[in-house]
């Protein structure tokens, strides 16, 4: 049985942080501290399989406004049975989450899953800037 939870002491760290350190190819080189200190200040949703965590996502917001949906994995081992639309659906369904005027992501793997929730294209790109330091990880 799959259940998905919000509860961070259920959470596995050193899972979440090995796929993404190891395995994501977003968060390559992260540390451990860099990690734990996102999940501290986050809204996160474990994914289980009889109690061992098997996917996550990870959502960084003011609860009023504007949300990101980052850091969604599920286990190499675990894959195409549907759990990452598990974990976006009890994403989507968080009380604190209904008021959003803007909910954004990243995604270069996953684009199909997140158009079937209503996520598209910016609507103003030229209006959206960032600070990019794809190697930030690397050099601490």
């Amino acid at each position: 049985m799959i259940e998905i939870s919000e509860d961070k002491a259920r959470l596995d760290v050193p899972l979440i942080h090995r796929f993404l350190s190891e395995e994501s190819a977003w968060a390559g080189g992260i540390s451990l501290p860099l990690v734990q200190k996102a999940i501290d200040n986050s809204l996160c949703f474990g994914a289980y399989e009889d109690g061992v965590q098997i996917g996550f996502a990870r959502v960084v917001s003011d609860f009023a406004t504007f949300a990101y949906l980052c850091d969604v994995f599920v286990k190499a081992t675990h894959r195409g049975r549907g759990l990452s639309r598990l974990l976006v659906d009890a994403v989507l369904a968080h009380p604190e989450l209904q008021s959003l005027r803007r909910f954004t992501l990243v995604s270069t793997s996953a684009r199909g899953l997140y158009q079937q929730y209503g996520w598209t294209a910016l609507h103003a790109p030229e209006a959206h800037m960032e600070r990019f330091a794809p190697d930030v990880y690397r050099h601490r």
